[in-house]
């Protein structure tokens, strides 16, 4: 475990309710936060029960004793702690590295503030810097969105699994095309809703204006954007 991680971690327990629901994210810095919660849970410290956005979220809250809850009965969610592939300047996102973007895009418009925690090496000027953008599409139509991803000018990639055959599938039962710009993008909003308007596209990893705080860690402490 790297210090920057478990200082991202760390830097967002204050910030963890006496009371009600949040979401829980997925990623190894957000592991790190859900066995700390567990254990404020187990101390009687909090009342908490979490929204997982992803079948690895649940069970980090199934490892650690988190009660467990759901958008029909908890809508409204206190708060959701997620991590992040990339982190602009203007605090808009590239997730979807765990392939659960769709979900954790659910859990994330449910709450009333979206905190991101991060290394130092996920912070970019501008997103597709590092990484593809991905987006989850239904396999029924696959063709049709590549084909107009490639007449944007954008190179789609299907994600393939690991060790077993063929394409990854998501937690809903859809591919991921991770896409390849030629240039880091300048506008993400425009971006997030011109690839949305493609028939067949269920949700991109352009997580664009929802962030409120994004938590730092450094080998040697944190630091805070909002």
């Amino acid at each position: 475990m790297s210090n920057a991680k478990l200082n991202a971690a760390k830097s967002v327990i204050p910030l963890i309710p006496k009371k009600g629901a949040i979401g829980l994210g997925s990623g190894s810095t957000v592991a790190i936060f859900a066995k700390e919660l567990g254990r404020q849970i187990a101390a009687g410290e909090v009342d908490v029960r979490v929204v997982p956005s992803s079948y690895q979220a649940y069970q980090l809250a199934v490892e650690y004793k988190i009660p467990l809850t759901n958008l029909d009965i908890d809508p409204i969610l206190l708060l959701t702690v997620d991590g992040a592939d990339e982190v602009d300047k203007d605090l808009n996102l590239t997730k979807g590295g765990g392939g659960a973007l769709f979900q954790e895009k659910v859990v994330a418009s449910a709450s009333e503030r979206l905190i991101i925690i991060v290394d130092e090496s996920k912070l970019v000027d501008y997103l597709a810097t590092r990484y593809d953008i991905p987006i989850e599409v239904l396999p029924f139509s696959l063709g049709v969105v590549r084909r107009k991803i490639i007449d944007m000018g954008i190179t789609p990639t299907v994600r393939e699994a690991q060790r077993k055959m063929g394409p990854v599938v998501t937690d809903n039962g859809n591919f991921i095309l991770d896409l390849k710009f030629s240039e880091p993008i300048m506008d993400p909003a425009k971006v997030a809703v011109d690839l949305k308007m493609i028939p067949g596209v269920v949700e991109t990893g352009l997580f664009v204006g929802m962030t409120d705080e994004v938590h730092i860690g450094l080998e040697d402490g944190s630091r805070i954007l909002k």
